[in-house]
């Protein structure tokens, strides 16, 4: 009885040792989804040199958390995690926006960006997000202010 006793003991204490060792840990920070672009705007999007961004932002509008992919294709799978924090830690509502463009710049938006504004708060830990990067910034520019070189149809009108 008493060998009986110390193998019950070690076999629960086996297990338990198991147990909290084997315990998948949720991460506080993640935001899952995908980025859609309409079809008017996806050639401008997938051009070569482009970044898509995705900014996490606090309830007052400070960036939190960065995502930036290099030559995106679209529809876009993206993942924001704890690595990509600006900070240490975060807790509360999040706001998602787009920016696609090829200055790389973030918050300046240029003639020929694309980007999203939505006023929709998502909790941490959300997946299957849906942004949709359906505005574009004034019209893309294909050469400097006063130059016709390179665009064809001024050129030829000489």
């Amino acid at each position: 009885m008493k060998y009986f006793i110390l193998i019950l003991t070690a076999a629960a204490l086996a297990f338990g040792w198991f147990t909290i060792t084997n315990v998948k840990k949720e991460e506080p920070f993640r935001l899952a989804g995908r980025v859609e672009v309409p079809e008017r705007l996806l050639k401008s999007a997938t051009q070569s040199n482009v970044s898509c961004a995705v900014v996490a932002k606090n309830e007052a509008d400070v960036p939190i958390a960065i995502k930036r992919i290099l030559n995106p294709a679209f529809p876009l799978e993206f993942n924001i995690d704890k690595n990509d924090l600006l900070i240490d830690s975060f807790e509360g509502r999040i706001k998602l926006e787009v920016q696609i463009n090829s200055h790389g710049n973030l918050g300046v938006l240029k003639a020929g960006d694309i980007f999203s504004e939505d006023e929709t708060f998502y909790a941490p830990g959300q997946k299957d997000i849906i942004l949709v990067a359906d505005k574009m910034m004034g019209k893309p520019t294909l050469s400097a202010k006063g130059s016709s070189r390179g665009n064809f149809f001024r050129t030829a009108a000489r």
